[in-house]
């Protein structure tokens, strides 16, 4: 292995291990908000500065290397999908830092009803975040088409909560404030559900050098 091909490993490894610290936040972040745990809700959002700074490195690595290393081909192409992926997790985290905002706000109040969608919506957000930094690390194209096929799944439980919310809001208009912050979280979410598929659609950028991300399914190559 060359001193390069070190690095960028290592960049890789930074990568992943921003991946882990959005998963943790997301998931500590919905755990606040169904276990009602105000003090975690803050934790997740005292934390974020530890992956900004993390944010900021993996940058800085990316541009040394182009500067320093002169990459062409498919280690240009790493390196510049690092940079887009390294702005989806930040912006991943940010939304684990709203979610946990809106956790802080909600505890204080009566719930609505009990929370059984969100859960489902995050499990399924969070498994395309899991899948899409492995489809990165493995260099998988595969898993990454797959990925990108479960964000209707996520989409649909969207707008099943927001149409159950509605009902509810018609039918006592003094929670509408309170129902409004759900639908935040489920807004979150779905937005969570739409950086690990731009995730995805990189890996794919990566591996095969196609962008897919304006392609309709019937005109993406196999």
């Amino acid at each position: 292995m060359t001193v390069f091909d070190a690095e960028l490993t290592h960049l890789k490894e930074m990568l992943l291990r921003e991946g882990g610290l959005v998963e943790a936040a997301v998931r500590a972040a919905v755990r606040a908000l169904t276990e009602r745990d105000s003090a975690l809700a803050r934790r997740v959002i005292g934390e974020d500065d530890q992956l900004n700074a993390l944010e900021n490195e993996i940058d800085e690595e990316c541009i040394r290397l182009i500067a320093l290393r002169q990459p062409k081909a498919g280690d240009l192409r790493l390196i510049t999908t690092s940079m887009k992926i390294n702005t989806d997790l930040e912006r991943m985290g940010d939304l684990a830092v709203d979610m946990a905002e809106r956790a802080l706000e909600l505890n204080g109040e009566p719930p609505i009803k009990p929370y059984i969608d969100i859960p489902r919506m995050a499990e399924l957000a969070q498994g395309m975040v899991k899948d899409a930094l492995d489809a990165f690390i493995r260099g998988d194209a595969v898993l990454a088409q797959a990925v990108i096929g479960r964000d209707d799944a996520v989409d649909a439980l969207t707008v099943q909560i927001f149409n159950e919310l509605m009902i509810f809001m018609v039918r006592d208009p003094e929670i509408i404030p309170r129902a409004a912050r759900v639908t935040y979280v489920a807004k979150y979410l779905e937005r969570l559900a739409d950086h690990a598929t731009n995730i995805a659609e990189m890996v794919i950028y990566l591996v095969k050098g196609q962008l897919v991300r304006h392609l309709h399914p019937e005109d993406r190559t196999d």
